[in-house]
């Protein structure tokens, strides 16, 4: 199936009398007819159902959707972006490791990995793109277990080269994770040009309708984790048996024991009808990704050329700087632009007040326009040298093109941009 069929009918064929829509199982547990059949579960989880921490029916559909969707051998959903995030590491770290990532991602992260992790007793490097292969090669140490990057950076908006960091990190023996939420697999498959793990916040361009948070991760099934830099994966899980996950499951073996480990433990599982409520947003995501694109590029070339504005990042934008990786990496791009207003943070701020109907609100990627202002929003908690890291200026915004009339959305930026 192409991608439009799959977001349709990926994850879920009804049989006979049964619903045409992906219905909602609105249960936390499951009945058995005998204690033996429950002990067999415990034993081998991915049996059967058993408990809606760890798997649910219509959570289950839209896994299978998306891994369908990315081209991996399986996916498994979160309560949250963060989350996803998060277990994606955790599933492959422990204190005493490290990870790299470069340094344009989502402020989030960047509070995750920098100050969090470094609790737990985990290091993150951070590095420049655009710093050398030998230099990026230099910053692995041999505890360094992934490296890390966005396909389209929050808010930067550079763009990943996936291949070259994927070779990086298959020479090092370790796994390119790659955070794939404003490109969406529409226009962008990460495991086509050699990165292993993606994740995504659901909560941006795959819900669409801004309603619920989530996210998920996508196993390739492609990374030979039996390289000797993961022994946990290889050898026998005490906490489950002795169960060993590469020889048991095989190329399925990253996302079953972050489902029986770390999703056991965490707990960090959405409920079904935000799993139903994602879905519904996925059965459109195909057509909606064309028309932000479409009205992206039309505001993009509005504002390129405006007096008020000082620069702007849209990788659709054959003047672009990351134009070149749009077209090699990206089957379209976004409707995600930053752009930087001419008055620094006042200006920014002033222009941001004066919108009437794109929503100043701390989200992206939503089917309603909306700008935000990351320096003193976002990215707030960011010191200014990861602010400059991260590629965000004082008087940069953040404007998330949406679905109405273009006309429009152009017609409310000229009468702010007056007032700057």
């Amino acid at each position: 199936m192409k991608d439009e069929t799959k977001c349709l009918h990926a994850g879920y064929t009804p049989k006979n009398t049964e619903p045409r829509v992906v219905p909602i199982v609105q249960s936390t547990t499951y009945v058995y007819d005998s204690t033996e059949e429950v002990a067999s579960v415990f034993d081998e989880p991915t049996k059967s159902l058993i408990y809606s921490r760890f798997a649910n029916p219509t959570v289950m559909a839209v896994e299978q959707k998306i891994a369908e969707l990315e081209g991996g051998v399986g996916a498994m959903c979160t309560s949250s972006g963060q989350a996803a995030t998060l277990l994606s590491i955790l599933n492959i770290c422990q204190a005493g490791d490290s990870i790299i990532s470069l340094g344009e991602i989502y402020g989030g992260t960047v509070n995750l990995f920098a100050f969090t992790f470094k609790k737990m007793g985990i290091e993150c490097i951070f590095v420049d793109k655009t710093a050398s292969d030998e230099e990026i090669s230099a910053a692995f140490k041999p505890n360094t277990k992934a490296v890390f990057g966005e396909t389209i950076a929050n808010p930067a908006l550079s763009v990943l080269d996936i291949e070259r960091f994927a070779r990086l990190a298959h020479a090092h023996n370790v796994p390119l994770i790659v955070d794939n939420t404003f490109a969406t697999p529409i226009f962008c498959k990460p495991f086509d040009f050699g990165a292993d793990i993606v994740i995504h916040s659901t909560t941006k361009y795959m819900d669409g309708h801004a309603v619920q948070v989530g996210g998920v991760i996508v196993d390739s099934g492609n990374f030979d984790w039996t390289n000797g830099n993961f022994p946990e994966l290889v050898e026998p899980d005490a906490s489950y048996h002795g169960i060993s996950y590469t020889k048991t499951y095989g190329k399925a073996a990253y996302i079953i024991k972050a489902r029986m480990q770390l999703m056991r433990d965490f707990g960090v599982y959405p409920a079904a009808h935000s799993a139903f409520l994602l879905n519904l947003g996925l059965e459109t995501l195909s057509v909606r990704m064309q028309q932000y694109y479409k009205n992206g590029m039309t505001v993009a070339n509005y504002l390129k050329d405006h007096e008020k504005v000082e620069s702007i990042t849209y990788p659709g934008l054959e003047t672009d700087a990351n134009y070149a990786l749009a077209q090699k990496y990206l089957k379209g791009c976004n409707g995600v632009i930053s752009f930087e207003v001419k008055g620094g943070r006042e200006g920014a701020m002033r222009f941001m007040d004066a919108l009437q109907l794109a929503s100043n609100e701390v989200h992206v990627a939503d089917i309603r326009t909306c700008v935000l202002h990351p320096a003193s929003e976002t990215h707030r908690q960011l010191t200014d040298e990861q602010l400059v890291a991260a590629g965000i200026k004082s008087g940069m915004v953040r404007l998330s093109v949406g679905l109405e009339s273009v006309e429009d959305i152009v017609a409310d930026l000229a009468q702010a941009l007056e007032q700057v």
